[in-house]
């Protein structure tokens, strides 16, 4: 039984590397932001969301992506592991400028088609990028503590402060190709 819990900052390659596990252990993938996330960027009633969340962690297996406080007392306490993307700032503002730039030029299609624009990538308070600067430190200090707490001692965690070193994961017991 593997139920593994991916999470970290928004680009810190939380999505690739679960749907790799998933796809070796040929067990679901699921996306927390998949399910959060309704047309037009409206976000799920909380009530609704943990109740999405709570029938799909009763199943045997699973790779879950995402770092959703509002769901974490239901998804930790059945997960076996936490892979941590703990990717340094550079990095991640990097690749959220990058991929923000990509979407907004090609109009990708995300969560219930909503798409990014221009506006909410230049807008400091609904900006993705703005966004990972304000919160990046606070939420490495909120995840230490978080995983620090006894009821969640029976995870085995994953903590990868290097994109090179999720490489490493099959000799921890988890591979991600």
């Amino acid at each position: 039984m593997l139920r593994v819990s991916v999470i970290g900052t928004s680009c810190s390659g939380k999505t690739t590397i679960s749907k790799r596990i998933a796809d070796e252990h040929q067990i679901p993938h699921i996306e927390l932001d998949e399910i959060f996330w309704q047309p037009n960027w409206t976000p799920m009633p909380v009530d609704q969301f943990r109740s999405a969340v709570q029938a799909l962690v009763v199943d045997e297996a699973w790779v879950i992506d995402g770092v959703y406080g509002k769901v974490r007392d239901i998804v930790w306490p059945h997960a076996t592991d936490v892979i941590w993307m703990n990717l340094p700032l550079a990095t991640v503002l990097w690749r959220v400028i990058r991929r923000t730039t990509q979407r907004v030029v090609t109009r990708e299609k995300l969560f219930a088609g909503n798409r990014e624009t221009l506006g909410k990538a230049m807008s400091s308070k609904e900006s993705l990028i703005w966004w990972v600067i304000r919160t990046h430190q606070g939420r490495i200090r909120a995840l230490r503590a978080e995983l620090a707490r006894e009821q969640y001692s029976h995870l085995n965690l994953h903590e990868i402060t290097m994109s090179s070193e999720a490489r490493h994961l099959p000799q921890l017991g988890i591979s991600a190709g």
